[in-house]
C-alpha cells in the first residue's frame, strides 16, 4: 500500500493518547507526506514528543482521534498487512537497534533489513555498501560486529536498517544523540538526500534545535501534550512568546542565538 500525492502516508487527527492514566499528549494534528518536506517536533523533556512517534508507529493506542496510515486506521490494519506496515513506517530511537542480534556483523544486520523488505514486497534495490554511505559509513564497517560499535555508530546503522525497507515514513525519535556533534551534519546531509530521493516522509524528534532546523522547515513546538506553535524554527524562536518556546530556548542558548 502507498499514498497517493493527495493522500498522507501517516495523519493524526485530534489524536489523544496515554499509558492507562491521564492522556500525555491531546488534540494533535498532524500529517507526514511522501515526497514532502520533513517535519520537526521540539519540546520540553516530558511534553509528549515520543508518544507521539509511539502512535505513529501504532505502538501506542488513542484513547481519542485516530491515526491513519495511508487512509487506513493504524490500529485496525489486519495481520495479513502488519509486515508490510512495519516495512513502510520505520521507527528509530535513540536506543537504536532493538531487534538487532550485538553478535552479527554490520554486513548481517543490514542484509537482514533487506530481506524483510522483500518479504515485505518493498525491495529497495539498494546494497548493504549503499546503505552504509548513506548514513555516513566507510565500506569498511561491514565487516564490524555490531557489540563492537560505538554508540554514534550504532545509531548510524539503525538508520541504515530503517532505510534499508524503502520506508514511505521514517519517524525519528532522538536519533543522533551519541553521534559526535562535528559529524552530525555530514549524517544529516546524507539523510536527507536519501530521503528526498526515496520520497520518504520525515518526521524527527530532536532536543538539538541545529539538527531540526537544518532538516525541517516546519516545526511544532510541544508542551503539555499539545502543539503551542508551528512554523519555520526561526520564526518560532524569534516571534513566539509562549513560556514553552522560550523554555525550548533556554534549554539550548548557544543553537537558539542564531535564530535570535
Amino acid at each position: 500500500m502507498s499514498a497517493s500525492a493527495s493522500t498522507p502516508v501517516l495523519r493524526a487527527e485530534g489524536l489523544a493518547a496515554g499509558y492507562g492514566g491521564a492522556d500525555v499528549v491531546h488534540g494533535v494534528d498532524l500529517e507526514l507526506v511522501q515526497g514532502g518536506a520533513p517535519v520537526g517536533i521540539v519540546g520540553e523533556s516530558g511534553a509528549g514528543k515520543s508518544t507521539i512517534v509511539a502512535a505513529l508507529a501504532g505502538q501506542v493506542r488513542p484513547t481519542a482521534g485516530r491515526v491513519t496510515w495511508a487512509g487506513r486506521t493504524v490500529t485496525r490494519i489486519p495481520l495479513r498487512e502488519k509486515k508490510r506496515f512495519r516495512a513502510q513506517v520505520r521507527r528509530v530511537t535513540q536506543e537504536g537497534l532493538s531487534g538487532v542480534d550485538p553478535r552479527w556483523t554490520v554486513d548481517r544486520a543490514v542484509g537482514a533489513a533487506l530481506a524483510e523488505a522483500r518479504k515485505a514486497g518493498s525491495p529497495s534495490g539498494s546494497t548493504v555498501a549503499d546503505l552504509l554511505s548513506d548514513v555516513a559509513l566507510e565500506p569498511r564497517f561491514a565487516g564490524r560486529v555490531v557489540d563492537s560499535l560505538s554508540g554514534g555508530e550504532r545509531q548510524r546503522l539503525a538508520l541504515a536498517v530503517a532505510l534499508a525497507t524503502r520506508p514511505a515514513a521514517l519517524l525519528l525519535d532522538e536519533p543522533l544523540t551519541a553521534v559526535d556533534p562535528g559529524m552530525r551534519g555530514e549524517v544529516v546531509r546524507h539523510l536527507a538526500e536519501t530521503t528526498a530521493r526515496l520520497g520518504t516522509a520525515v518526521l524527527l524528534v530532536s532536543h538539538d534545535l541545529e539538527l531540526v532546523d537544518r532538516l525541517c522547515p516546519t516545526v511544532h513546538v510541544l508542551a503539555d501534550g499539545t502543539f503551542v506553535a508551528s512554523g519555520p524554527l526561526q520564526e518560532v524562536l524569534s516571534t513566539s512568546t509562549h513560556p514553552a518556546v522560550r523554555g525550548v530556548a533556554e534549554a539550548a542558548p548557544l543553537a537558539a542565538q542564531r535564530f535570535a
